[in-house]
């Protein structure tokens, strides 16, 4: 089996999902690139168990002081899914349509917004704007209840265009709030709580008598637009188009600039964007087909290593690596936290803007927590990925050093790493010499130690 096969797959699994074993990647080569593709993208693996976690932490959704364990169902659901790239779009589609628990105060709607995004993740956007704009936690978090006939809040209306669609300089401030008027009387309805320590559910409502139901004029077309033909319009156009596709550019292929820096910095690759684009424009604003073109072009393939990997990347990629988390055992909420500690607390972004990604990512304080966080999990050779490394190394008998760090180079990634790091790896396994297995629990612990050191690399904060 060529090698080229295995890196190539191995790329796509990190991006399209948050990697995959060796023996997967063995099983994925062999069906084929552009069927894995096909199979990613239409989502025919299992899903986790949402309803095992559910026994196991009945209060997982409605926690109301503990940080973190509002988002240990997602977080399981991430580790052990069977879907990866469906799971991956969730965790697009919360970056891009950022909301956060700090505002909204309740988890078990923030919740439901991460499930409704799971439910629309590979779907038609004109449908999922749609929806978003009837999310009560995204109707909360953007004043959207506050937005009246008779009193119009432009928040909602300004963040669907700025930064939900058509980006800074696309409309005009009279389309903002032309757009805002025409969302007016979508609010939700607050039903009481299922017990006395439990936040209220939340309801979409639409109160026709609080709709401004008179005549707007919205990027030229005029009429007695209500949201749903706000939404149209903007998905009709070629901005929004653009603005989407750089989205899934970055997300998918290589770090851009932050968005406020994309009405004045051009795409890295022009082409790239313009071919994304046309087929949102071609496909009616279908996601399954931008991905599949994505996934399958030339720009994707060479793009390997190209991007920072955010902490929920390395946070999960790391434990799906490991294994041995399909339970949900105690501890999951301490888990959760582990993204937040690295600058990435999933289900509470900083603002609308989201987070700010790429080298953003890394700084003193975070990197430590990264590298220590990747090196006490790749280290500890009880996990079974772990395990299945070493028995992977044992078959291949005697190694001398330098062997023995491609070998490991070569499983986790395979993974490429500059001439400096390579030199420092050879020359640690020099000090113990060849890797043999005549003391099998020795060998098994130097091959842990190499995997922590490879862990602790800058390479390896690249996805």
């Amino acid at each position: 089996m060529a090698n080229e096969d295995i890196a190539l797959m191995a790329h796509l699994m990190r991006r399209a999902g948050f990697g995959a074993s060796r023996e997967e990647l063995e099983r994925r080569v062999a069906k084929g690139y552009d069927a894995t593709v096909d199979e990613l993208v239409d989502a025919q693996g299992e899903q986790a168990d949402r309803l095992e976690f559910l026994r196991y932490h009945p209060g997982f959704d409605r926690p109301i002081t503990t940080p973190g364990m509002g988002s240990a169902s997602w977080l399981h659901t991430l580790i052990n899914t069977g879907r990866p790239l469906e799971e991956k779009m969730v965790l697009f589609w919360h970056h891009l349509f950022a909301t956060g628990q700090s505002k909204v105060d309740n988890y078990n709607i923030v919740i439901n917004q991460i499930n409704m995004f799971r439910e629309h993740a590979l779907g038609n956007y004109r449908d999922f704007l749609v929806e978003l704009a009837k999310d009560p936690a995204m109707i909360y978090w953007l004043d959207n209840c506050d937005n009246h006939g008779a009193a119009v809040n432009e928040n909602w209306g300004r963040e669907l265009l700025e930064l939900f669609s058509m980006g800074v300089g696309s409309y005009t401030e009279v389309d903002v709030r032309e757009a805002s008027r025409a969302f007016t009387g979508w609010t939700f309805d607050p039903g009481p709580p299922r017990n006395y320590y439990s936040r209220y559910d939340w309801e979409f409502l639409y109160r026709d008598e609080d709709h401004d139901d008179g005549e707007k004029t919205f990027l030229g077309h005029t009429g007695r637009l209500n949201g749903e033909d706000i939404i149209n319009i903007v998905c009709d156009q070629p901005a929004t188009a653009r603005f989407l596709a750089r989205h899934l550019y970055s997300f998918f292929v290589a770090d851009e600039p932050q968005v406020p820096a994309w009405s004045v910095t051009p795409p890295r690759d022009p082409a790239a964007i313009d071919l994304l684009a046309n087929t949102f424009l071609e496909s009616k604003a279908d996601i399954k087909s931008i991905l599949r073109v994505l996934f399958k072009s030339e720009f994707f393939k060479n793009a390997r290593f190209a991007k920072v990997k955010s902490p929920a990347e390395i946070v999960v990629s790391t434990y799906r690596m490991v294994g041995g988390m399909e339970f949900p055992a105690p501890g999951i909420g301490e888990m959760c936290r582990q993204p937040m500690y690295m600058g990435q607390d999933l289900m509470n972004p900083p603002s609308v803007e989201s987070w700010h990604t790429g080298v953003e990512w890394i700084n003193s304080g975070t990197l430590m927590k990264r590298v220590n966080f990747c090196a006490g999990l790749m280290g500890d050779t009880s996990k079974p990925g772990i395990q299945a490394i070493v028995s992977n190394l044992q078959n291949q008998g005697e190694l001398s050093p330098e062997s023995f760090v491609d070998s490991c180079l070569d499983i986790l990634g395979p993974l490429e790493v500059g001439s400096d790091t390579k030199t420092q790896l050879v020359s640690h396994a020099t000090e113990e010499g060849p890797l043999n297995w005549g003391n099998q629990e020795a060998a098994a612990q130097r091959v842990g130690e190499m995997l922590q050191l490879i862990a602790a690399s800058r390479e390896f904060q690249y996805a």
